[in-house]
């Protein structure tokens, strides 16, 4: 199960058990989804066409940007795991002291938007990270200063090598 929200006061609990088994707000959810390729996808939902692009996607902190149709949405999602946290009042344990950020995937760094020294906040964009054609904007996962960048503008970068050290 998640909780997935697209801004204050938009939220839904989505279960799915296979691919075919979705549920939303407890209720059936009927959908033809078709994988165009490169994060392209289209949709067929009560009768109307969606067009989906994934534009970024944030492993880290959960949240993904599609356009459909066009229009730019972002989804941030909780799983049972974070909602667990969140009720015991522990939301921010996760994120009590991080020395480093990890390239979660290999690809290409396309943009560094942080300097060493710099003071950042949680969720604030470090890099740009492109794979498979899509662009992730890497974020910072928790408040604190930008010790050394270790990568450099159009270089590649295997998954778990490090990309930012913290001080």
């Amino acid at each position: 199960m998640l909780q997935i929200s697209t801004g204050p006061g938009q939220l839904w609990e989505v279960d799915y058990r296979a691919a075919d088994t979705v549920t939303l707000n407890g209720e059936p959810f009927a959908w033809d989804l078709v994988d165009l390729g490169e994060g392209r996808f289209h949709v067929l939902h009560e009768g109307r066409s969606y067009n989906a692009e994934v534009v970024a996607a944030d492993f880290a902190t959960k949240s993904i940007v599609f356009k459909i149709n066009g229009q730019r949405v972002e989804l941030n999602a909780k799983d049972r795991f974070d909602l667990l946290l969140e009720r015991l009042g522990m939301s921010d344990a996760t994120a009590a002291k991080v020395n480093e950020l990890k390239a979660p995937m290999p690809g290409l760094i396309v943009d560094i938007r942080v300097a060493p020294g710099q003071a950042v906040h949680k969720g604030d964009p470090l890099l740009v990270l492109e794979a498979m054609k899509m662009e992730n904007i890497l974020k910072a996962p928790a408040d604190g200063t930008v010790g050394s960048i270790k990568v450099n503008l159009r270089d590649n970068v295997q998954k778990g090598q490090v990309l930012v050290q913290f001080s």
